[in-house]
């Protein structure tokens, strides 16, 4: 929106060129992202405790989480206003990537309010069934996947790449792309959602993630960059940088209400869709696999899930104390705010190892 204006001023000061630039623009959504969360912050949560929008807390649960009965949930709302007016104000909204992840966003960000809306109003901590969650993510994600295929506008952006091996690309056929498309944006959508079970947990490793894509993001939709970095070059994905940076600001702002002890939980409709926007812009910029790296924390929370429910099918035993597994090192007596700050610091370092893939190849 505000870039419009920028190139419409372009005719009377130079100045206005400045707007063109992504890394501007990126720092821009950022600082406009955090801002608004931080103002619209206090009000947000007075709303939801008003509603009684408490969560529920698992009856199985480790104990020390009792007393956060009633905090307001639904906190991810938030964060989906803020980074969607932060990239309506300043992307470039002729650019097709930017509507397809803000539809995805706000896609998955539905189906993850109905399910914390039954949550709240039936008191029940399971919310949406299972089934019926899954079907909507899945129409949702097969719809995402099978539009990225139709509107490809060159083979790169078409073909997996395996970090490391440059020489190895493996060009997608339709139903392929789409299945990995699916796989990654339903996958990575419950896989953060399973990770926020924490204060804070989720959202700090999710800011990291989205930066450390915004990187692969700017390069990729750099000719120049791309070229030199040996990273598949799909024109238009720069403008995810501005995604990207909202998610950060959003992100941080939101960790100051998120933070231990929270005042506010981001609930479903926050960490479904942030989980499916990170599988998009992965699957957007061609770096599937360095998402699994970056990303590793959400996948090892997830694997600890199937471990758990694998093992006590086939054996009766369980691996963990409890999955996920950040409720494993909780049961084991570690506080609550050293299992989250480790968690960040492994993050840190996975992101890290996956931005190192830029140069090896």
């Amino acid at each position: 929106m505000l870039l419009e204006l920028a190139r419409w001023l372009q005719g009377l000061d130079d100045v206005f060129t400045l707007f063109e630039y992504l890394t501007l623009r990126g720092i821009l959504a950022a600082l406009t992202a955090l801002m608004l969360s931080l103002w619209l912050g206090p009000a947000v949560i007075r709303r939801l405790a008003q509603y009684k929008g408490g969560q529920p807390i698992r009856s199985d649960g480790p104990q020390t989480h009792f007393s956060k009965a009633g905090t307001p949930t639904m906190g991810g709302a938030l964060i989906l206003i803020t980074v969607l007016a932060s990239v309506l104000l300043w992307a470039d909204l002729r650019n097709k990537y930017v509507w397809v992840v803000l539809a995805v966003m706000v896609a998955f960000g539905a189906i993850g309010w109905y399910d914390d809306w039954i949550k709240i109003v039936r008191r029940d901590p399971n919310g949406l069934k299972s089934r019926w969650k899954y079907l909507l993510q899945s129409v949702f994600g097969l719809a995402a996947g099978l539009y990225l295929y139709l509107y490809a506008d060159v083979p790169a952006a078409t073909t997996f790449y395996v970090p490391l091996f440059k020489s190895i690309a493996l060009p997608l056929a339709g139903i392929s792309f789409v299945a990995i498309a699916y796989f990654w944006i339903v996958g990575f959508s419950n896989a953060v959602n399973l990770t926020d079970g924490l204060d804070g947990l989720a959202i700090m490793p999710t800011v990291l993630v989205a930066c450390g894509l915004g990187v692969f993001a700017y390069a990729s939709g750099n000719a120049v960059f791309s070229s030199y970095l040996q990273i598949p070059q799909v024109p238009g994905a720069g403008e995810l940088v501005i995604i990207c940076a909202a998610i950060a600001g959003a992100g941080l702002g939101f960790l100051w209400f998120n933070t231990y002890p929270a005042m506010v939980f981001m609930g479903d409709i926050g960490a479904l869709a942030l989980g499916a926007v990170l599988g998009t812009m992965a699957v957007i910029v061609r770096q599937e696999l360095v998402l699994v790296i970056m990303g590793g924390i959400f996948v090892i929370e997830t694997l600890s899930v199937i471990i758990q429910v694998a093992s006590f099918k086939l054996t009766g035993k369980r691996v963990f104390r409890m999955a996920p597994i950040h409720h494993h090192f909780e049961l084991k007596g570690w506080p609550e705010p050293r299992v989250i700050v480790r968690f960040w610091i492994i993050s840190v370092v996975l992101v890290l190892v996956g931005l190192a893939t830029l140069k090896v190849r």
